[in-house]
């Protein structure tokens, strides 16, 4: 009877082992996954700074500023900074606390829900490649359009005739020196 016993430890020891490992590789595969959150959030709020408190705001709606400070392990400065140029990019909520007591009622913040944040970085990003789309295509087209650009010289100090880009009014102003005759530029 002795030796189905230590067969039994034998399974089960193997089976705690399987558990540790499993749970170990849970563990890191959280921790990667926070990483990547934090980096992602970092990229859509624009430092990591702001990341964490956002992440902070999220698990821990309606804190102060000082809590928030507290809580993360950043400066009280950098926090309020922090805050005002969220809430001024509607990244988060604020309001006064109500306080029975005598004295000022600091903000409490709540950041806003995470699609709200992707909808709103989704749709900067998309007002961005409309407008270098609308300039590369307006580009392309007057390129294409006028065709290469020729500058001819004119070794004579005279102005070049027919040339749409230059009205009387600059062929004035180069020549106001007195040297018009000397005035020759190979600028291109």
């Amino acid at each position: 009877m002795g030796e189905p016993a230590a067969g039994d430890e034998g399974p089960r020891a193997e089976l705690r082992k399987t558990k540790e490992r499993l749970e170990a590789e849970a563990d890191r595969a959280v921790s990667e996954f926070d990483e990547g959150i934090v980096d992602l959030l970092a990229w859509l709020l624009d430092t990591e700074t702001r990341a964490r408190i956002y992440v902070y705001l999220r698990q821990r709606p309606h804190s102060t500023s000082d809590e928030i400070a507290d809580g993360t392990g950043l400066y009280p400065s950098t926090v309020r900074e922090a805050l005002a140029d969220l809430h001024d990019e509607d990244a988060l909520n604020r309001r006064k606390r109500d306080s029975d007591g005598a004295g000022n009622n600091p903000y409490e913040y709540e950041a806003i829900a995470p699609s709200s944040l992707v909808r709103g970085v989704v749709s900067e990003v998309q007002a961005e490649l409309n407008t270098v789309f609308t300039l590369e295509s307006g580009y392309a087209d007057t390129e294409t359009d006028d065709g290469p650009v020729t500058i001819t010289i004119d070794s004579t100090g005279d102005a070049a005739t027919g040339d749409a880009g230059t009205d009387s009014n600059d062929a004035d102003t180069d020549s106001s020196d007195g040297d018009a005759g000397d005035d020759q530029r190979g600028d291109v």
